[in-house]
């Protein structure tokens, strides 16, 4: 008897979502800098639309992203009409820069694993806790020894006054502002607390 493979959640509009995913086999996504900012530009292309982004990381070979999938422009539509739109989105966001990259370097097949992670944040009190954790990953991780140095998160767009594609008002006001975010940020957060919405991180 063949083995049933379930679907993954489809995402939901008017929900928080904890999305990440890696490099299929633990294969670089990151290969040079111009690549995180490929991926960023391609997000704004296609997650954009549909999605409020409210922390981001890029690592070497995975990635962690914070969002709010959007309703329509014209208000509640049939939430299966939301839902595809959404999956189907980000889908095209990760198969536009696989492409990018075989092209690149001269690779072929899948770059990243299929299908992407995602945890639903059902809990309001874990979305800054989970700020945290996202920032924090460059260092949790061993690519740096203060994640504050990690030039491909949200963190510093956060605290920064320029322009950001980051819902950084509504960031900051989970923390009560930016004193408190840098505070929440001192220490790791507690993984415990936030066990189901980082199920199957990357160690």
């Amino acid at each position: 008897m063949s083995r049933i493979t379930s679907r993954p959640e489809p995402l939901r509009p008017n929900r928080y979502y904890h999305i990440y995913n890696r490099g299929i086999n633990g294969e670089s996504l990151f290969r040079q800098e111009r690549n995180y900012f490929h991926f960023l530009k391609l997000w704004g292309q296609y997650a954009e639309p549909v999605a409020e982004t409210y922390a981001y990381c890029l690592l070497n070979n995975h990635f962690h992203v914070l969002v709010r999938i959007k309703e329509t422009e014209t208000g509640p539509i049939s939430e299966i009409g939301s839902v595809l739109n959404a999956s189907r989105q980000l889908n095209n966001l990760f198969i536009a820069y696989a492409k990018a990259i075989n092209r690149a370097y001269q690779r072929t097949g899948s770059l990243f694993e299929s299908p992407f992670k995602r945890r639903l944040v059902g809990n309001p009190r874990t979305l800054a806790p989970l700020v945290a954790y996202i920032h924090h990953n460059p260092q949790k991780h061993g690519f740096v020894d203060d994640f504050r140095t990690w030039p491909y998160s949200s963190y510093h767009a956060v605290l920064s006054a320029q322009a950001t594609r980051v819902q950084r008002a509504a960031v900051l006001g989970w923390f009560d502002g930016r004193a408190g975010f840098t505070e929440a940020h001192a220490t790791f957060a507690d993984e415990a607390a936030l066990a189901p919405l980082i199920a199957d991180d990357f160690a």
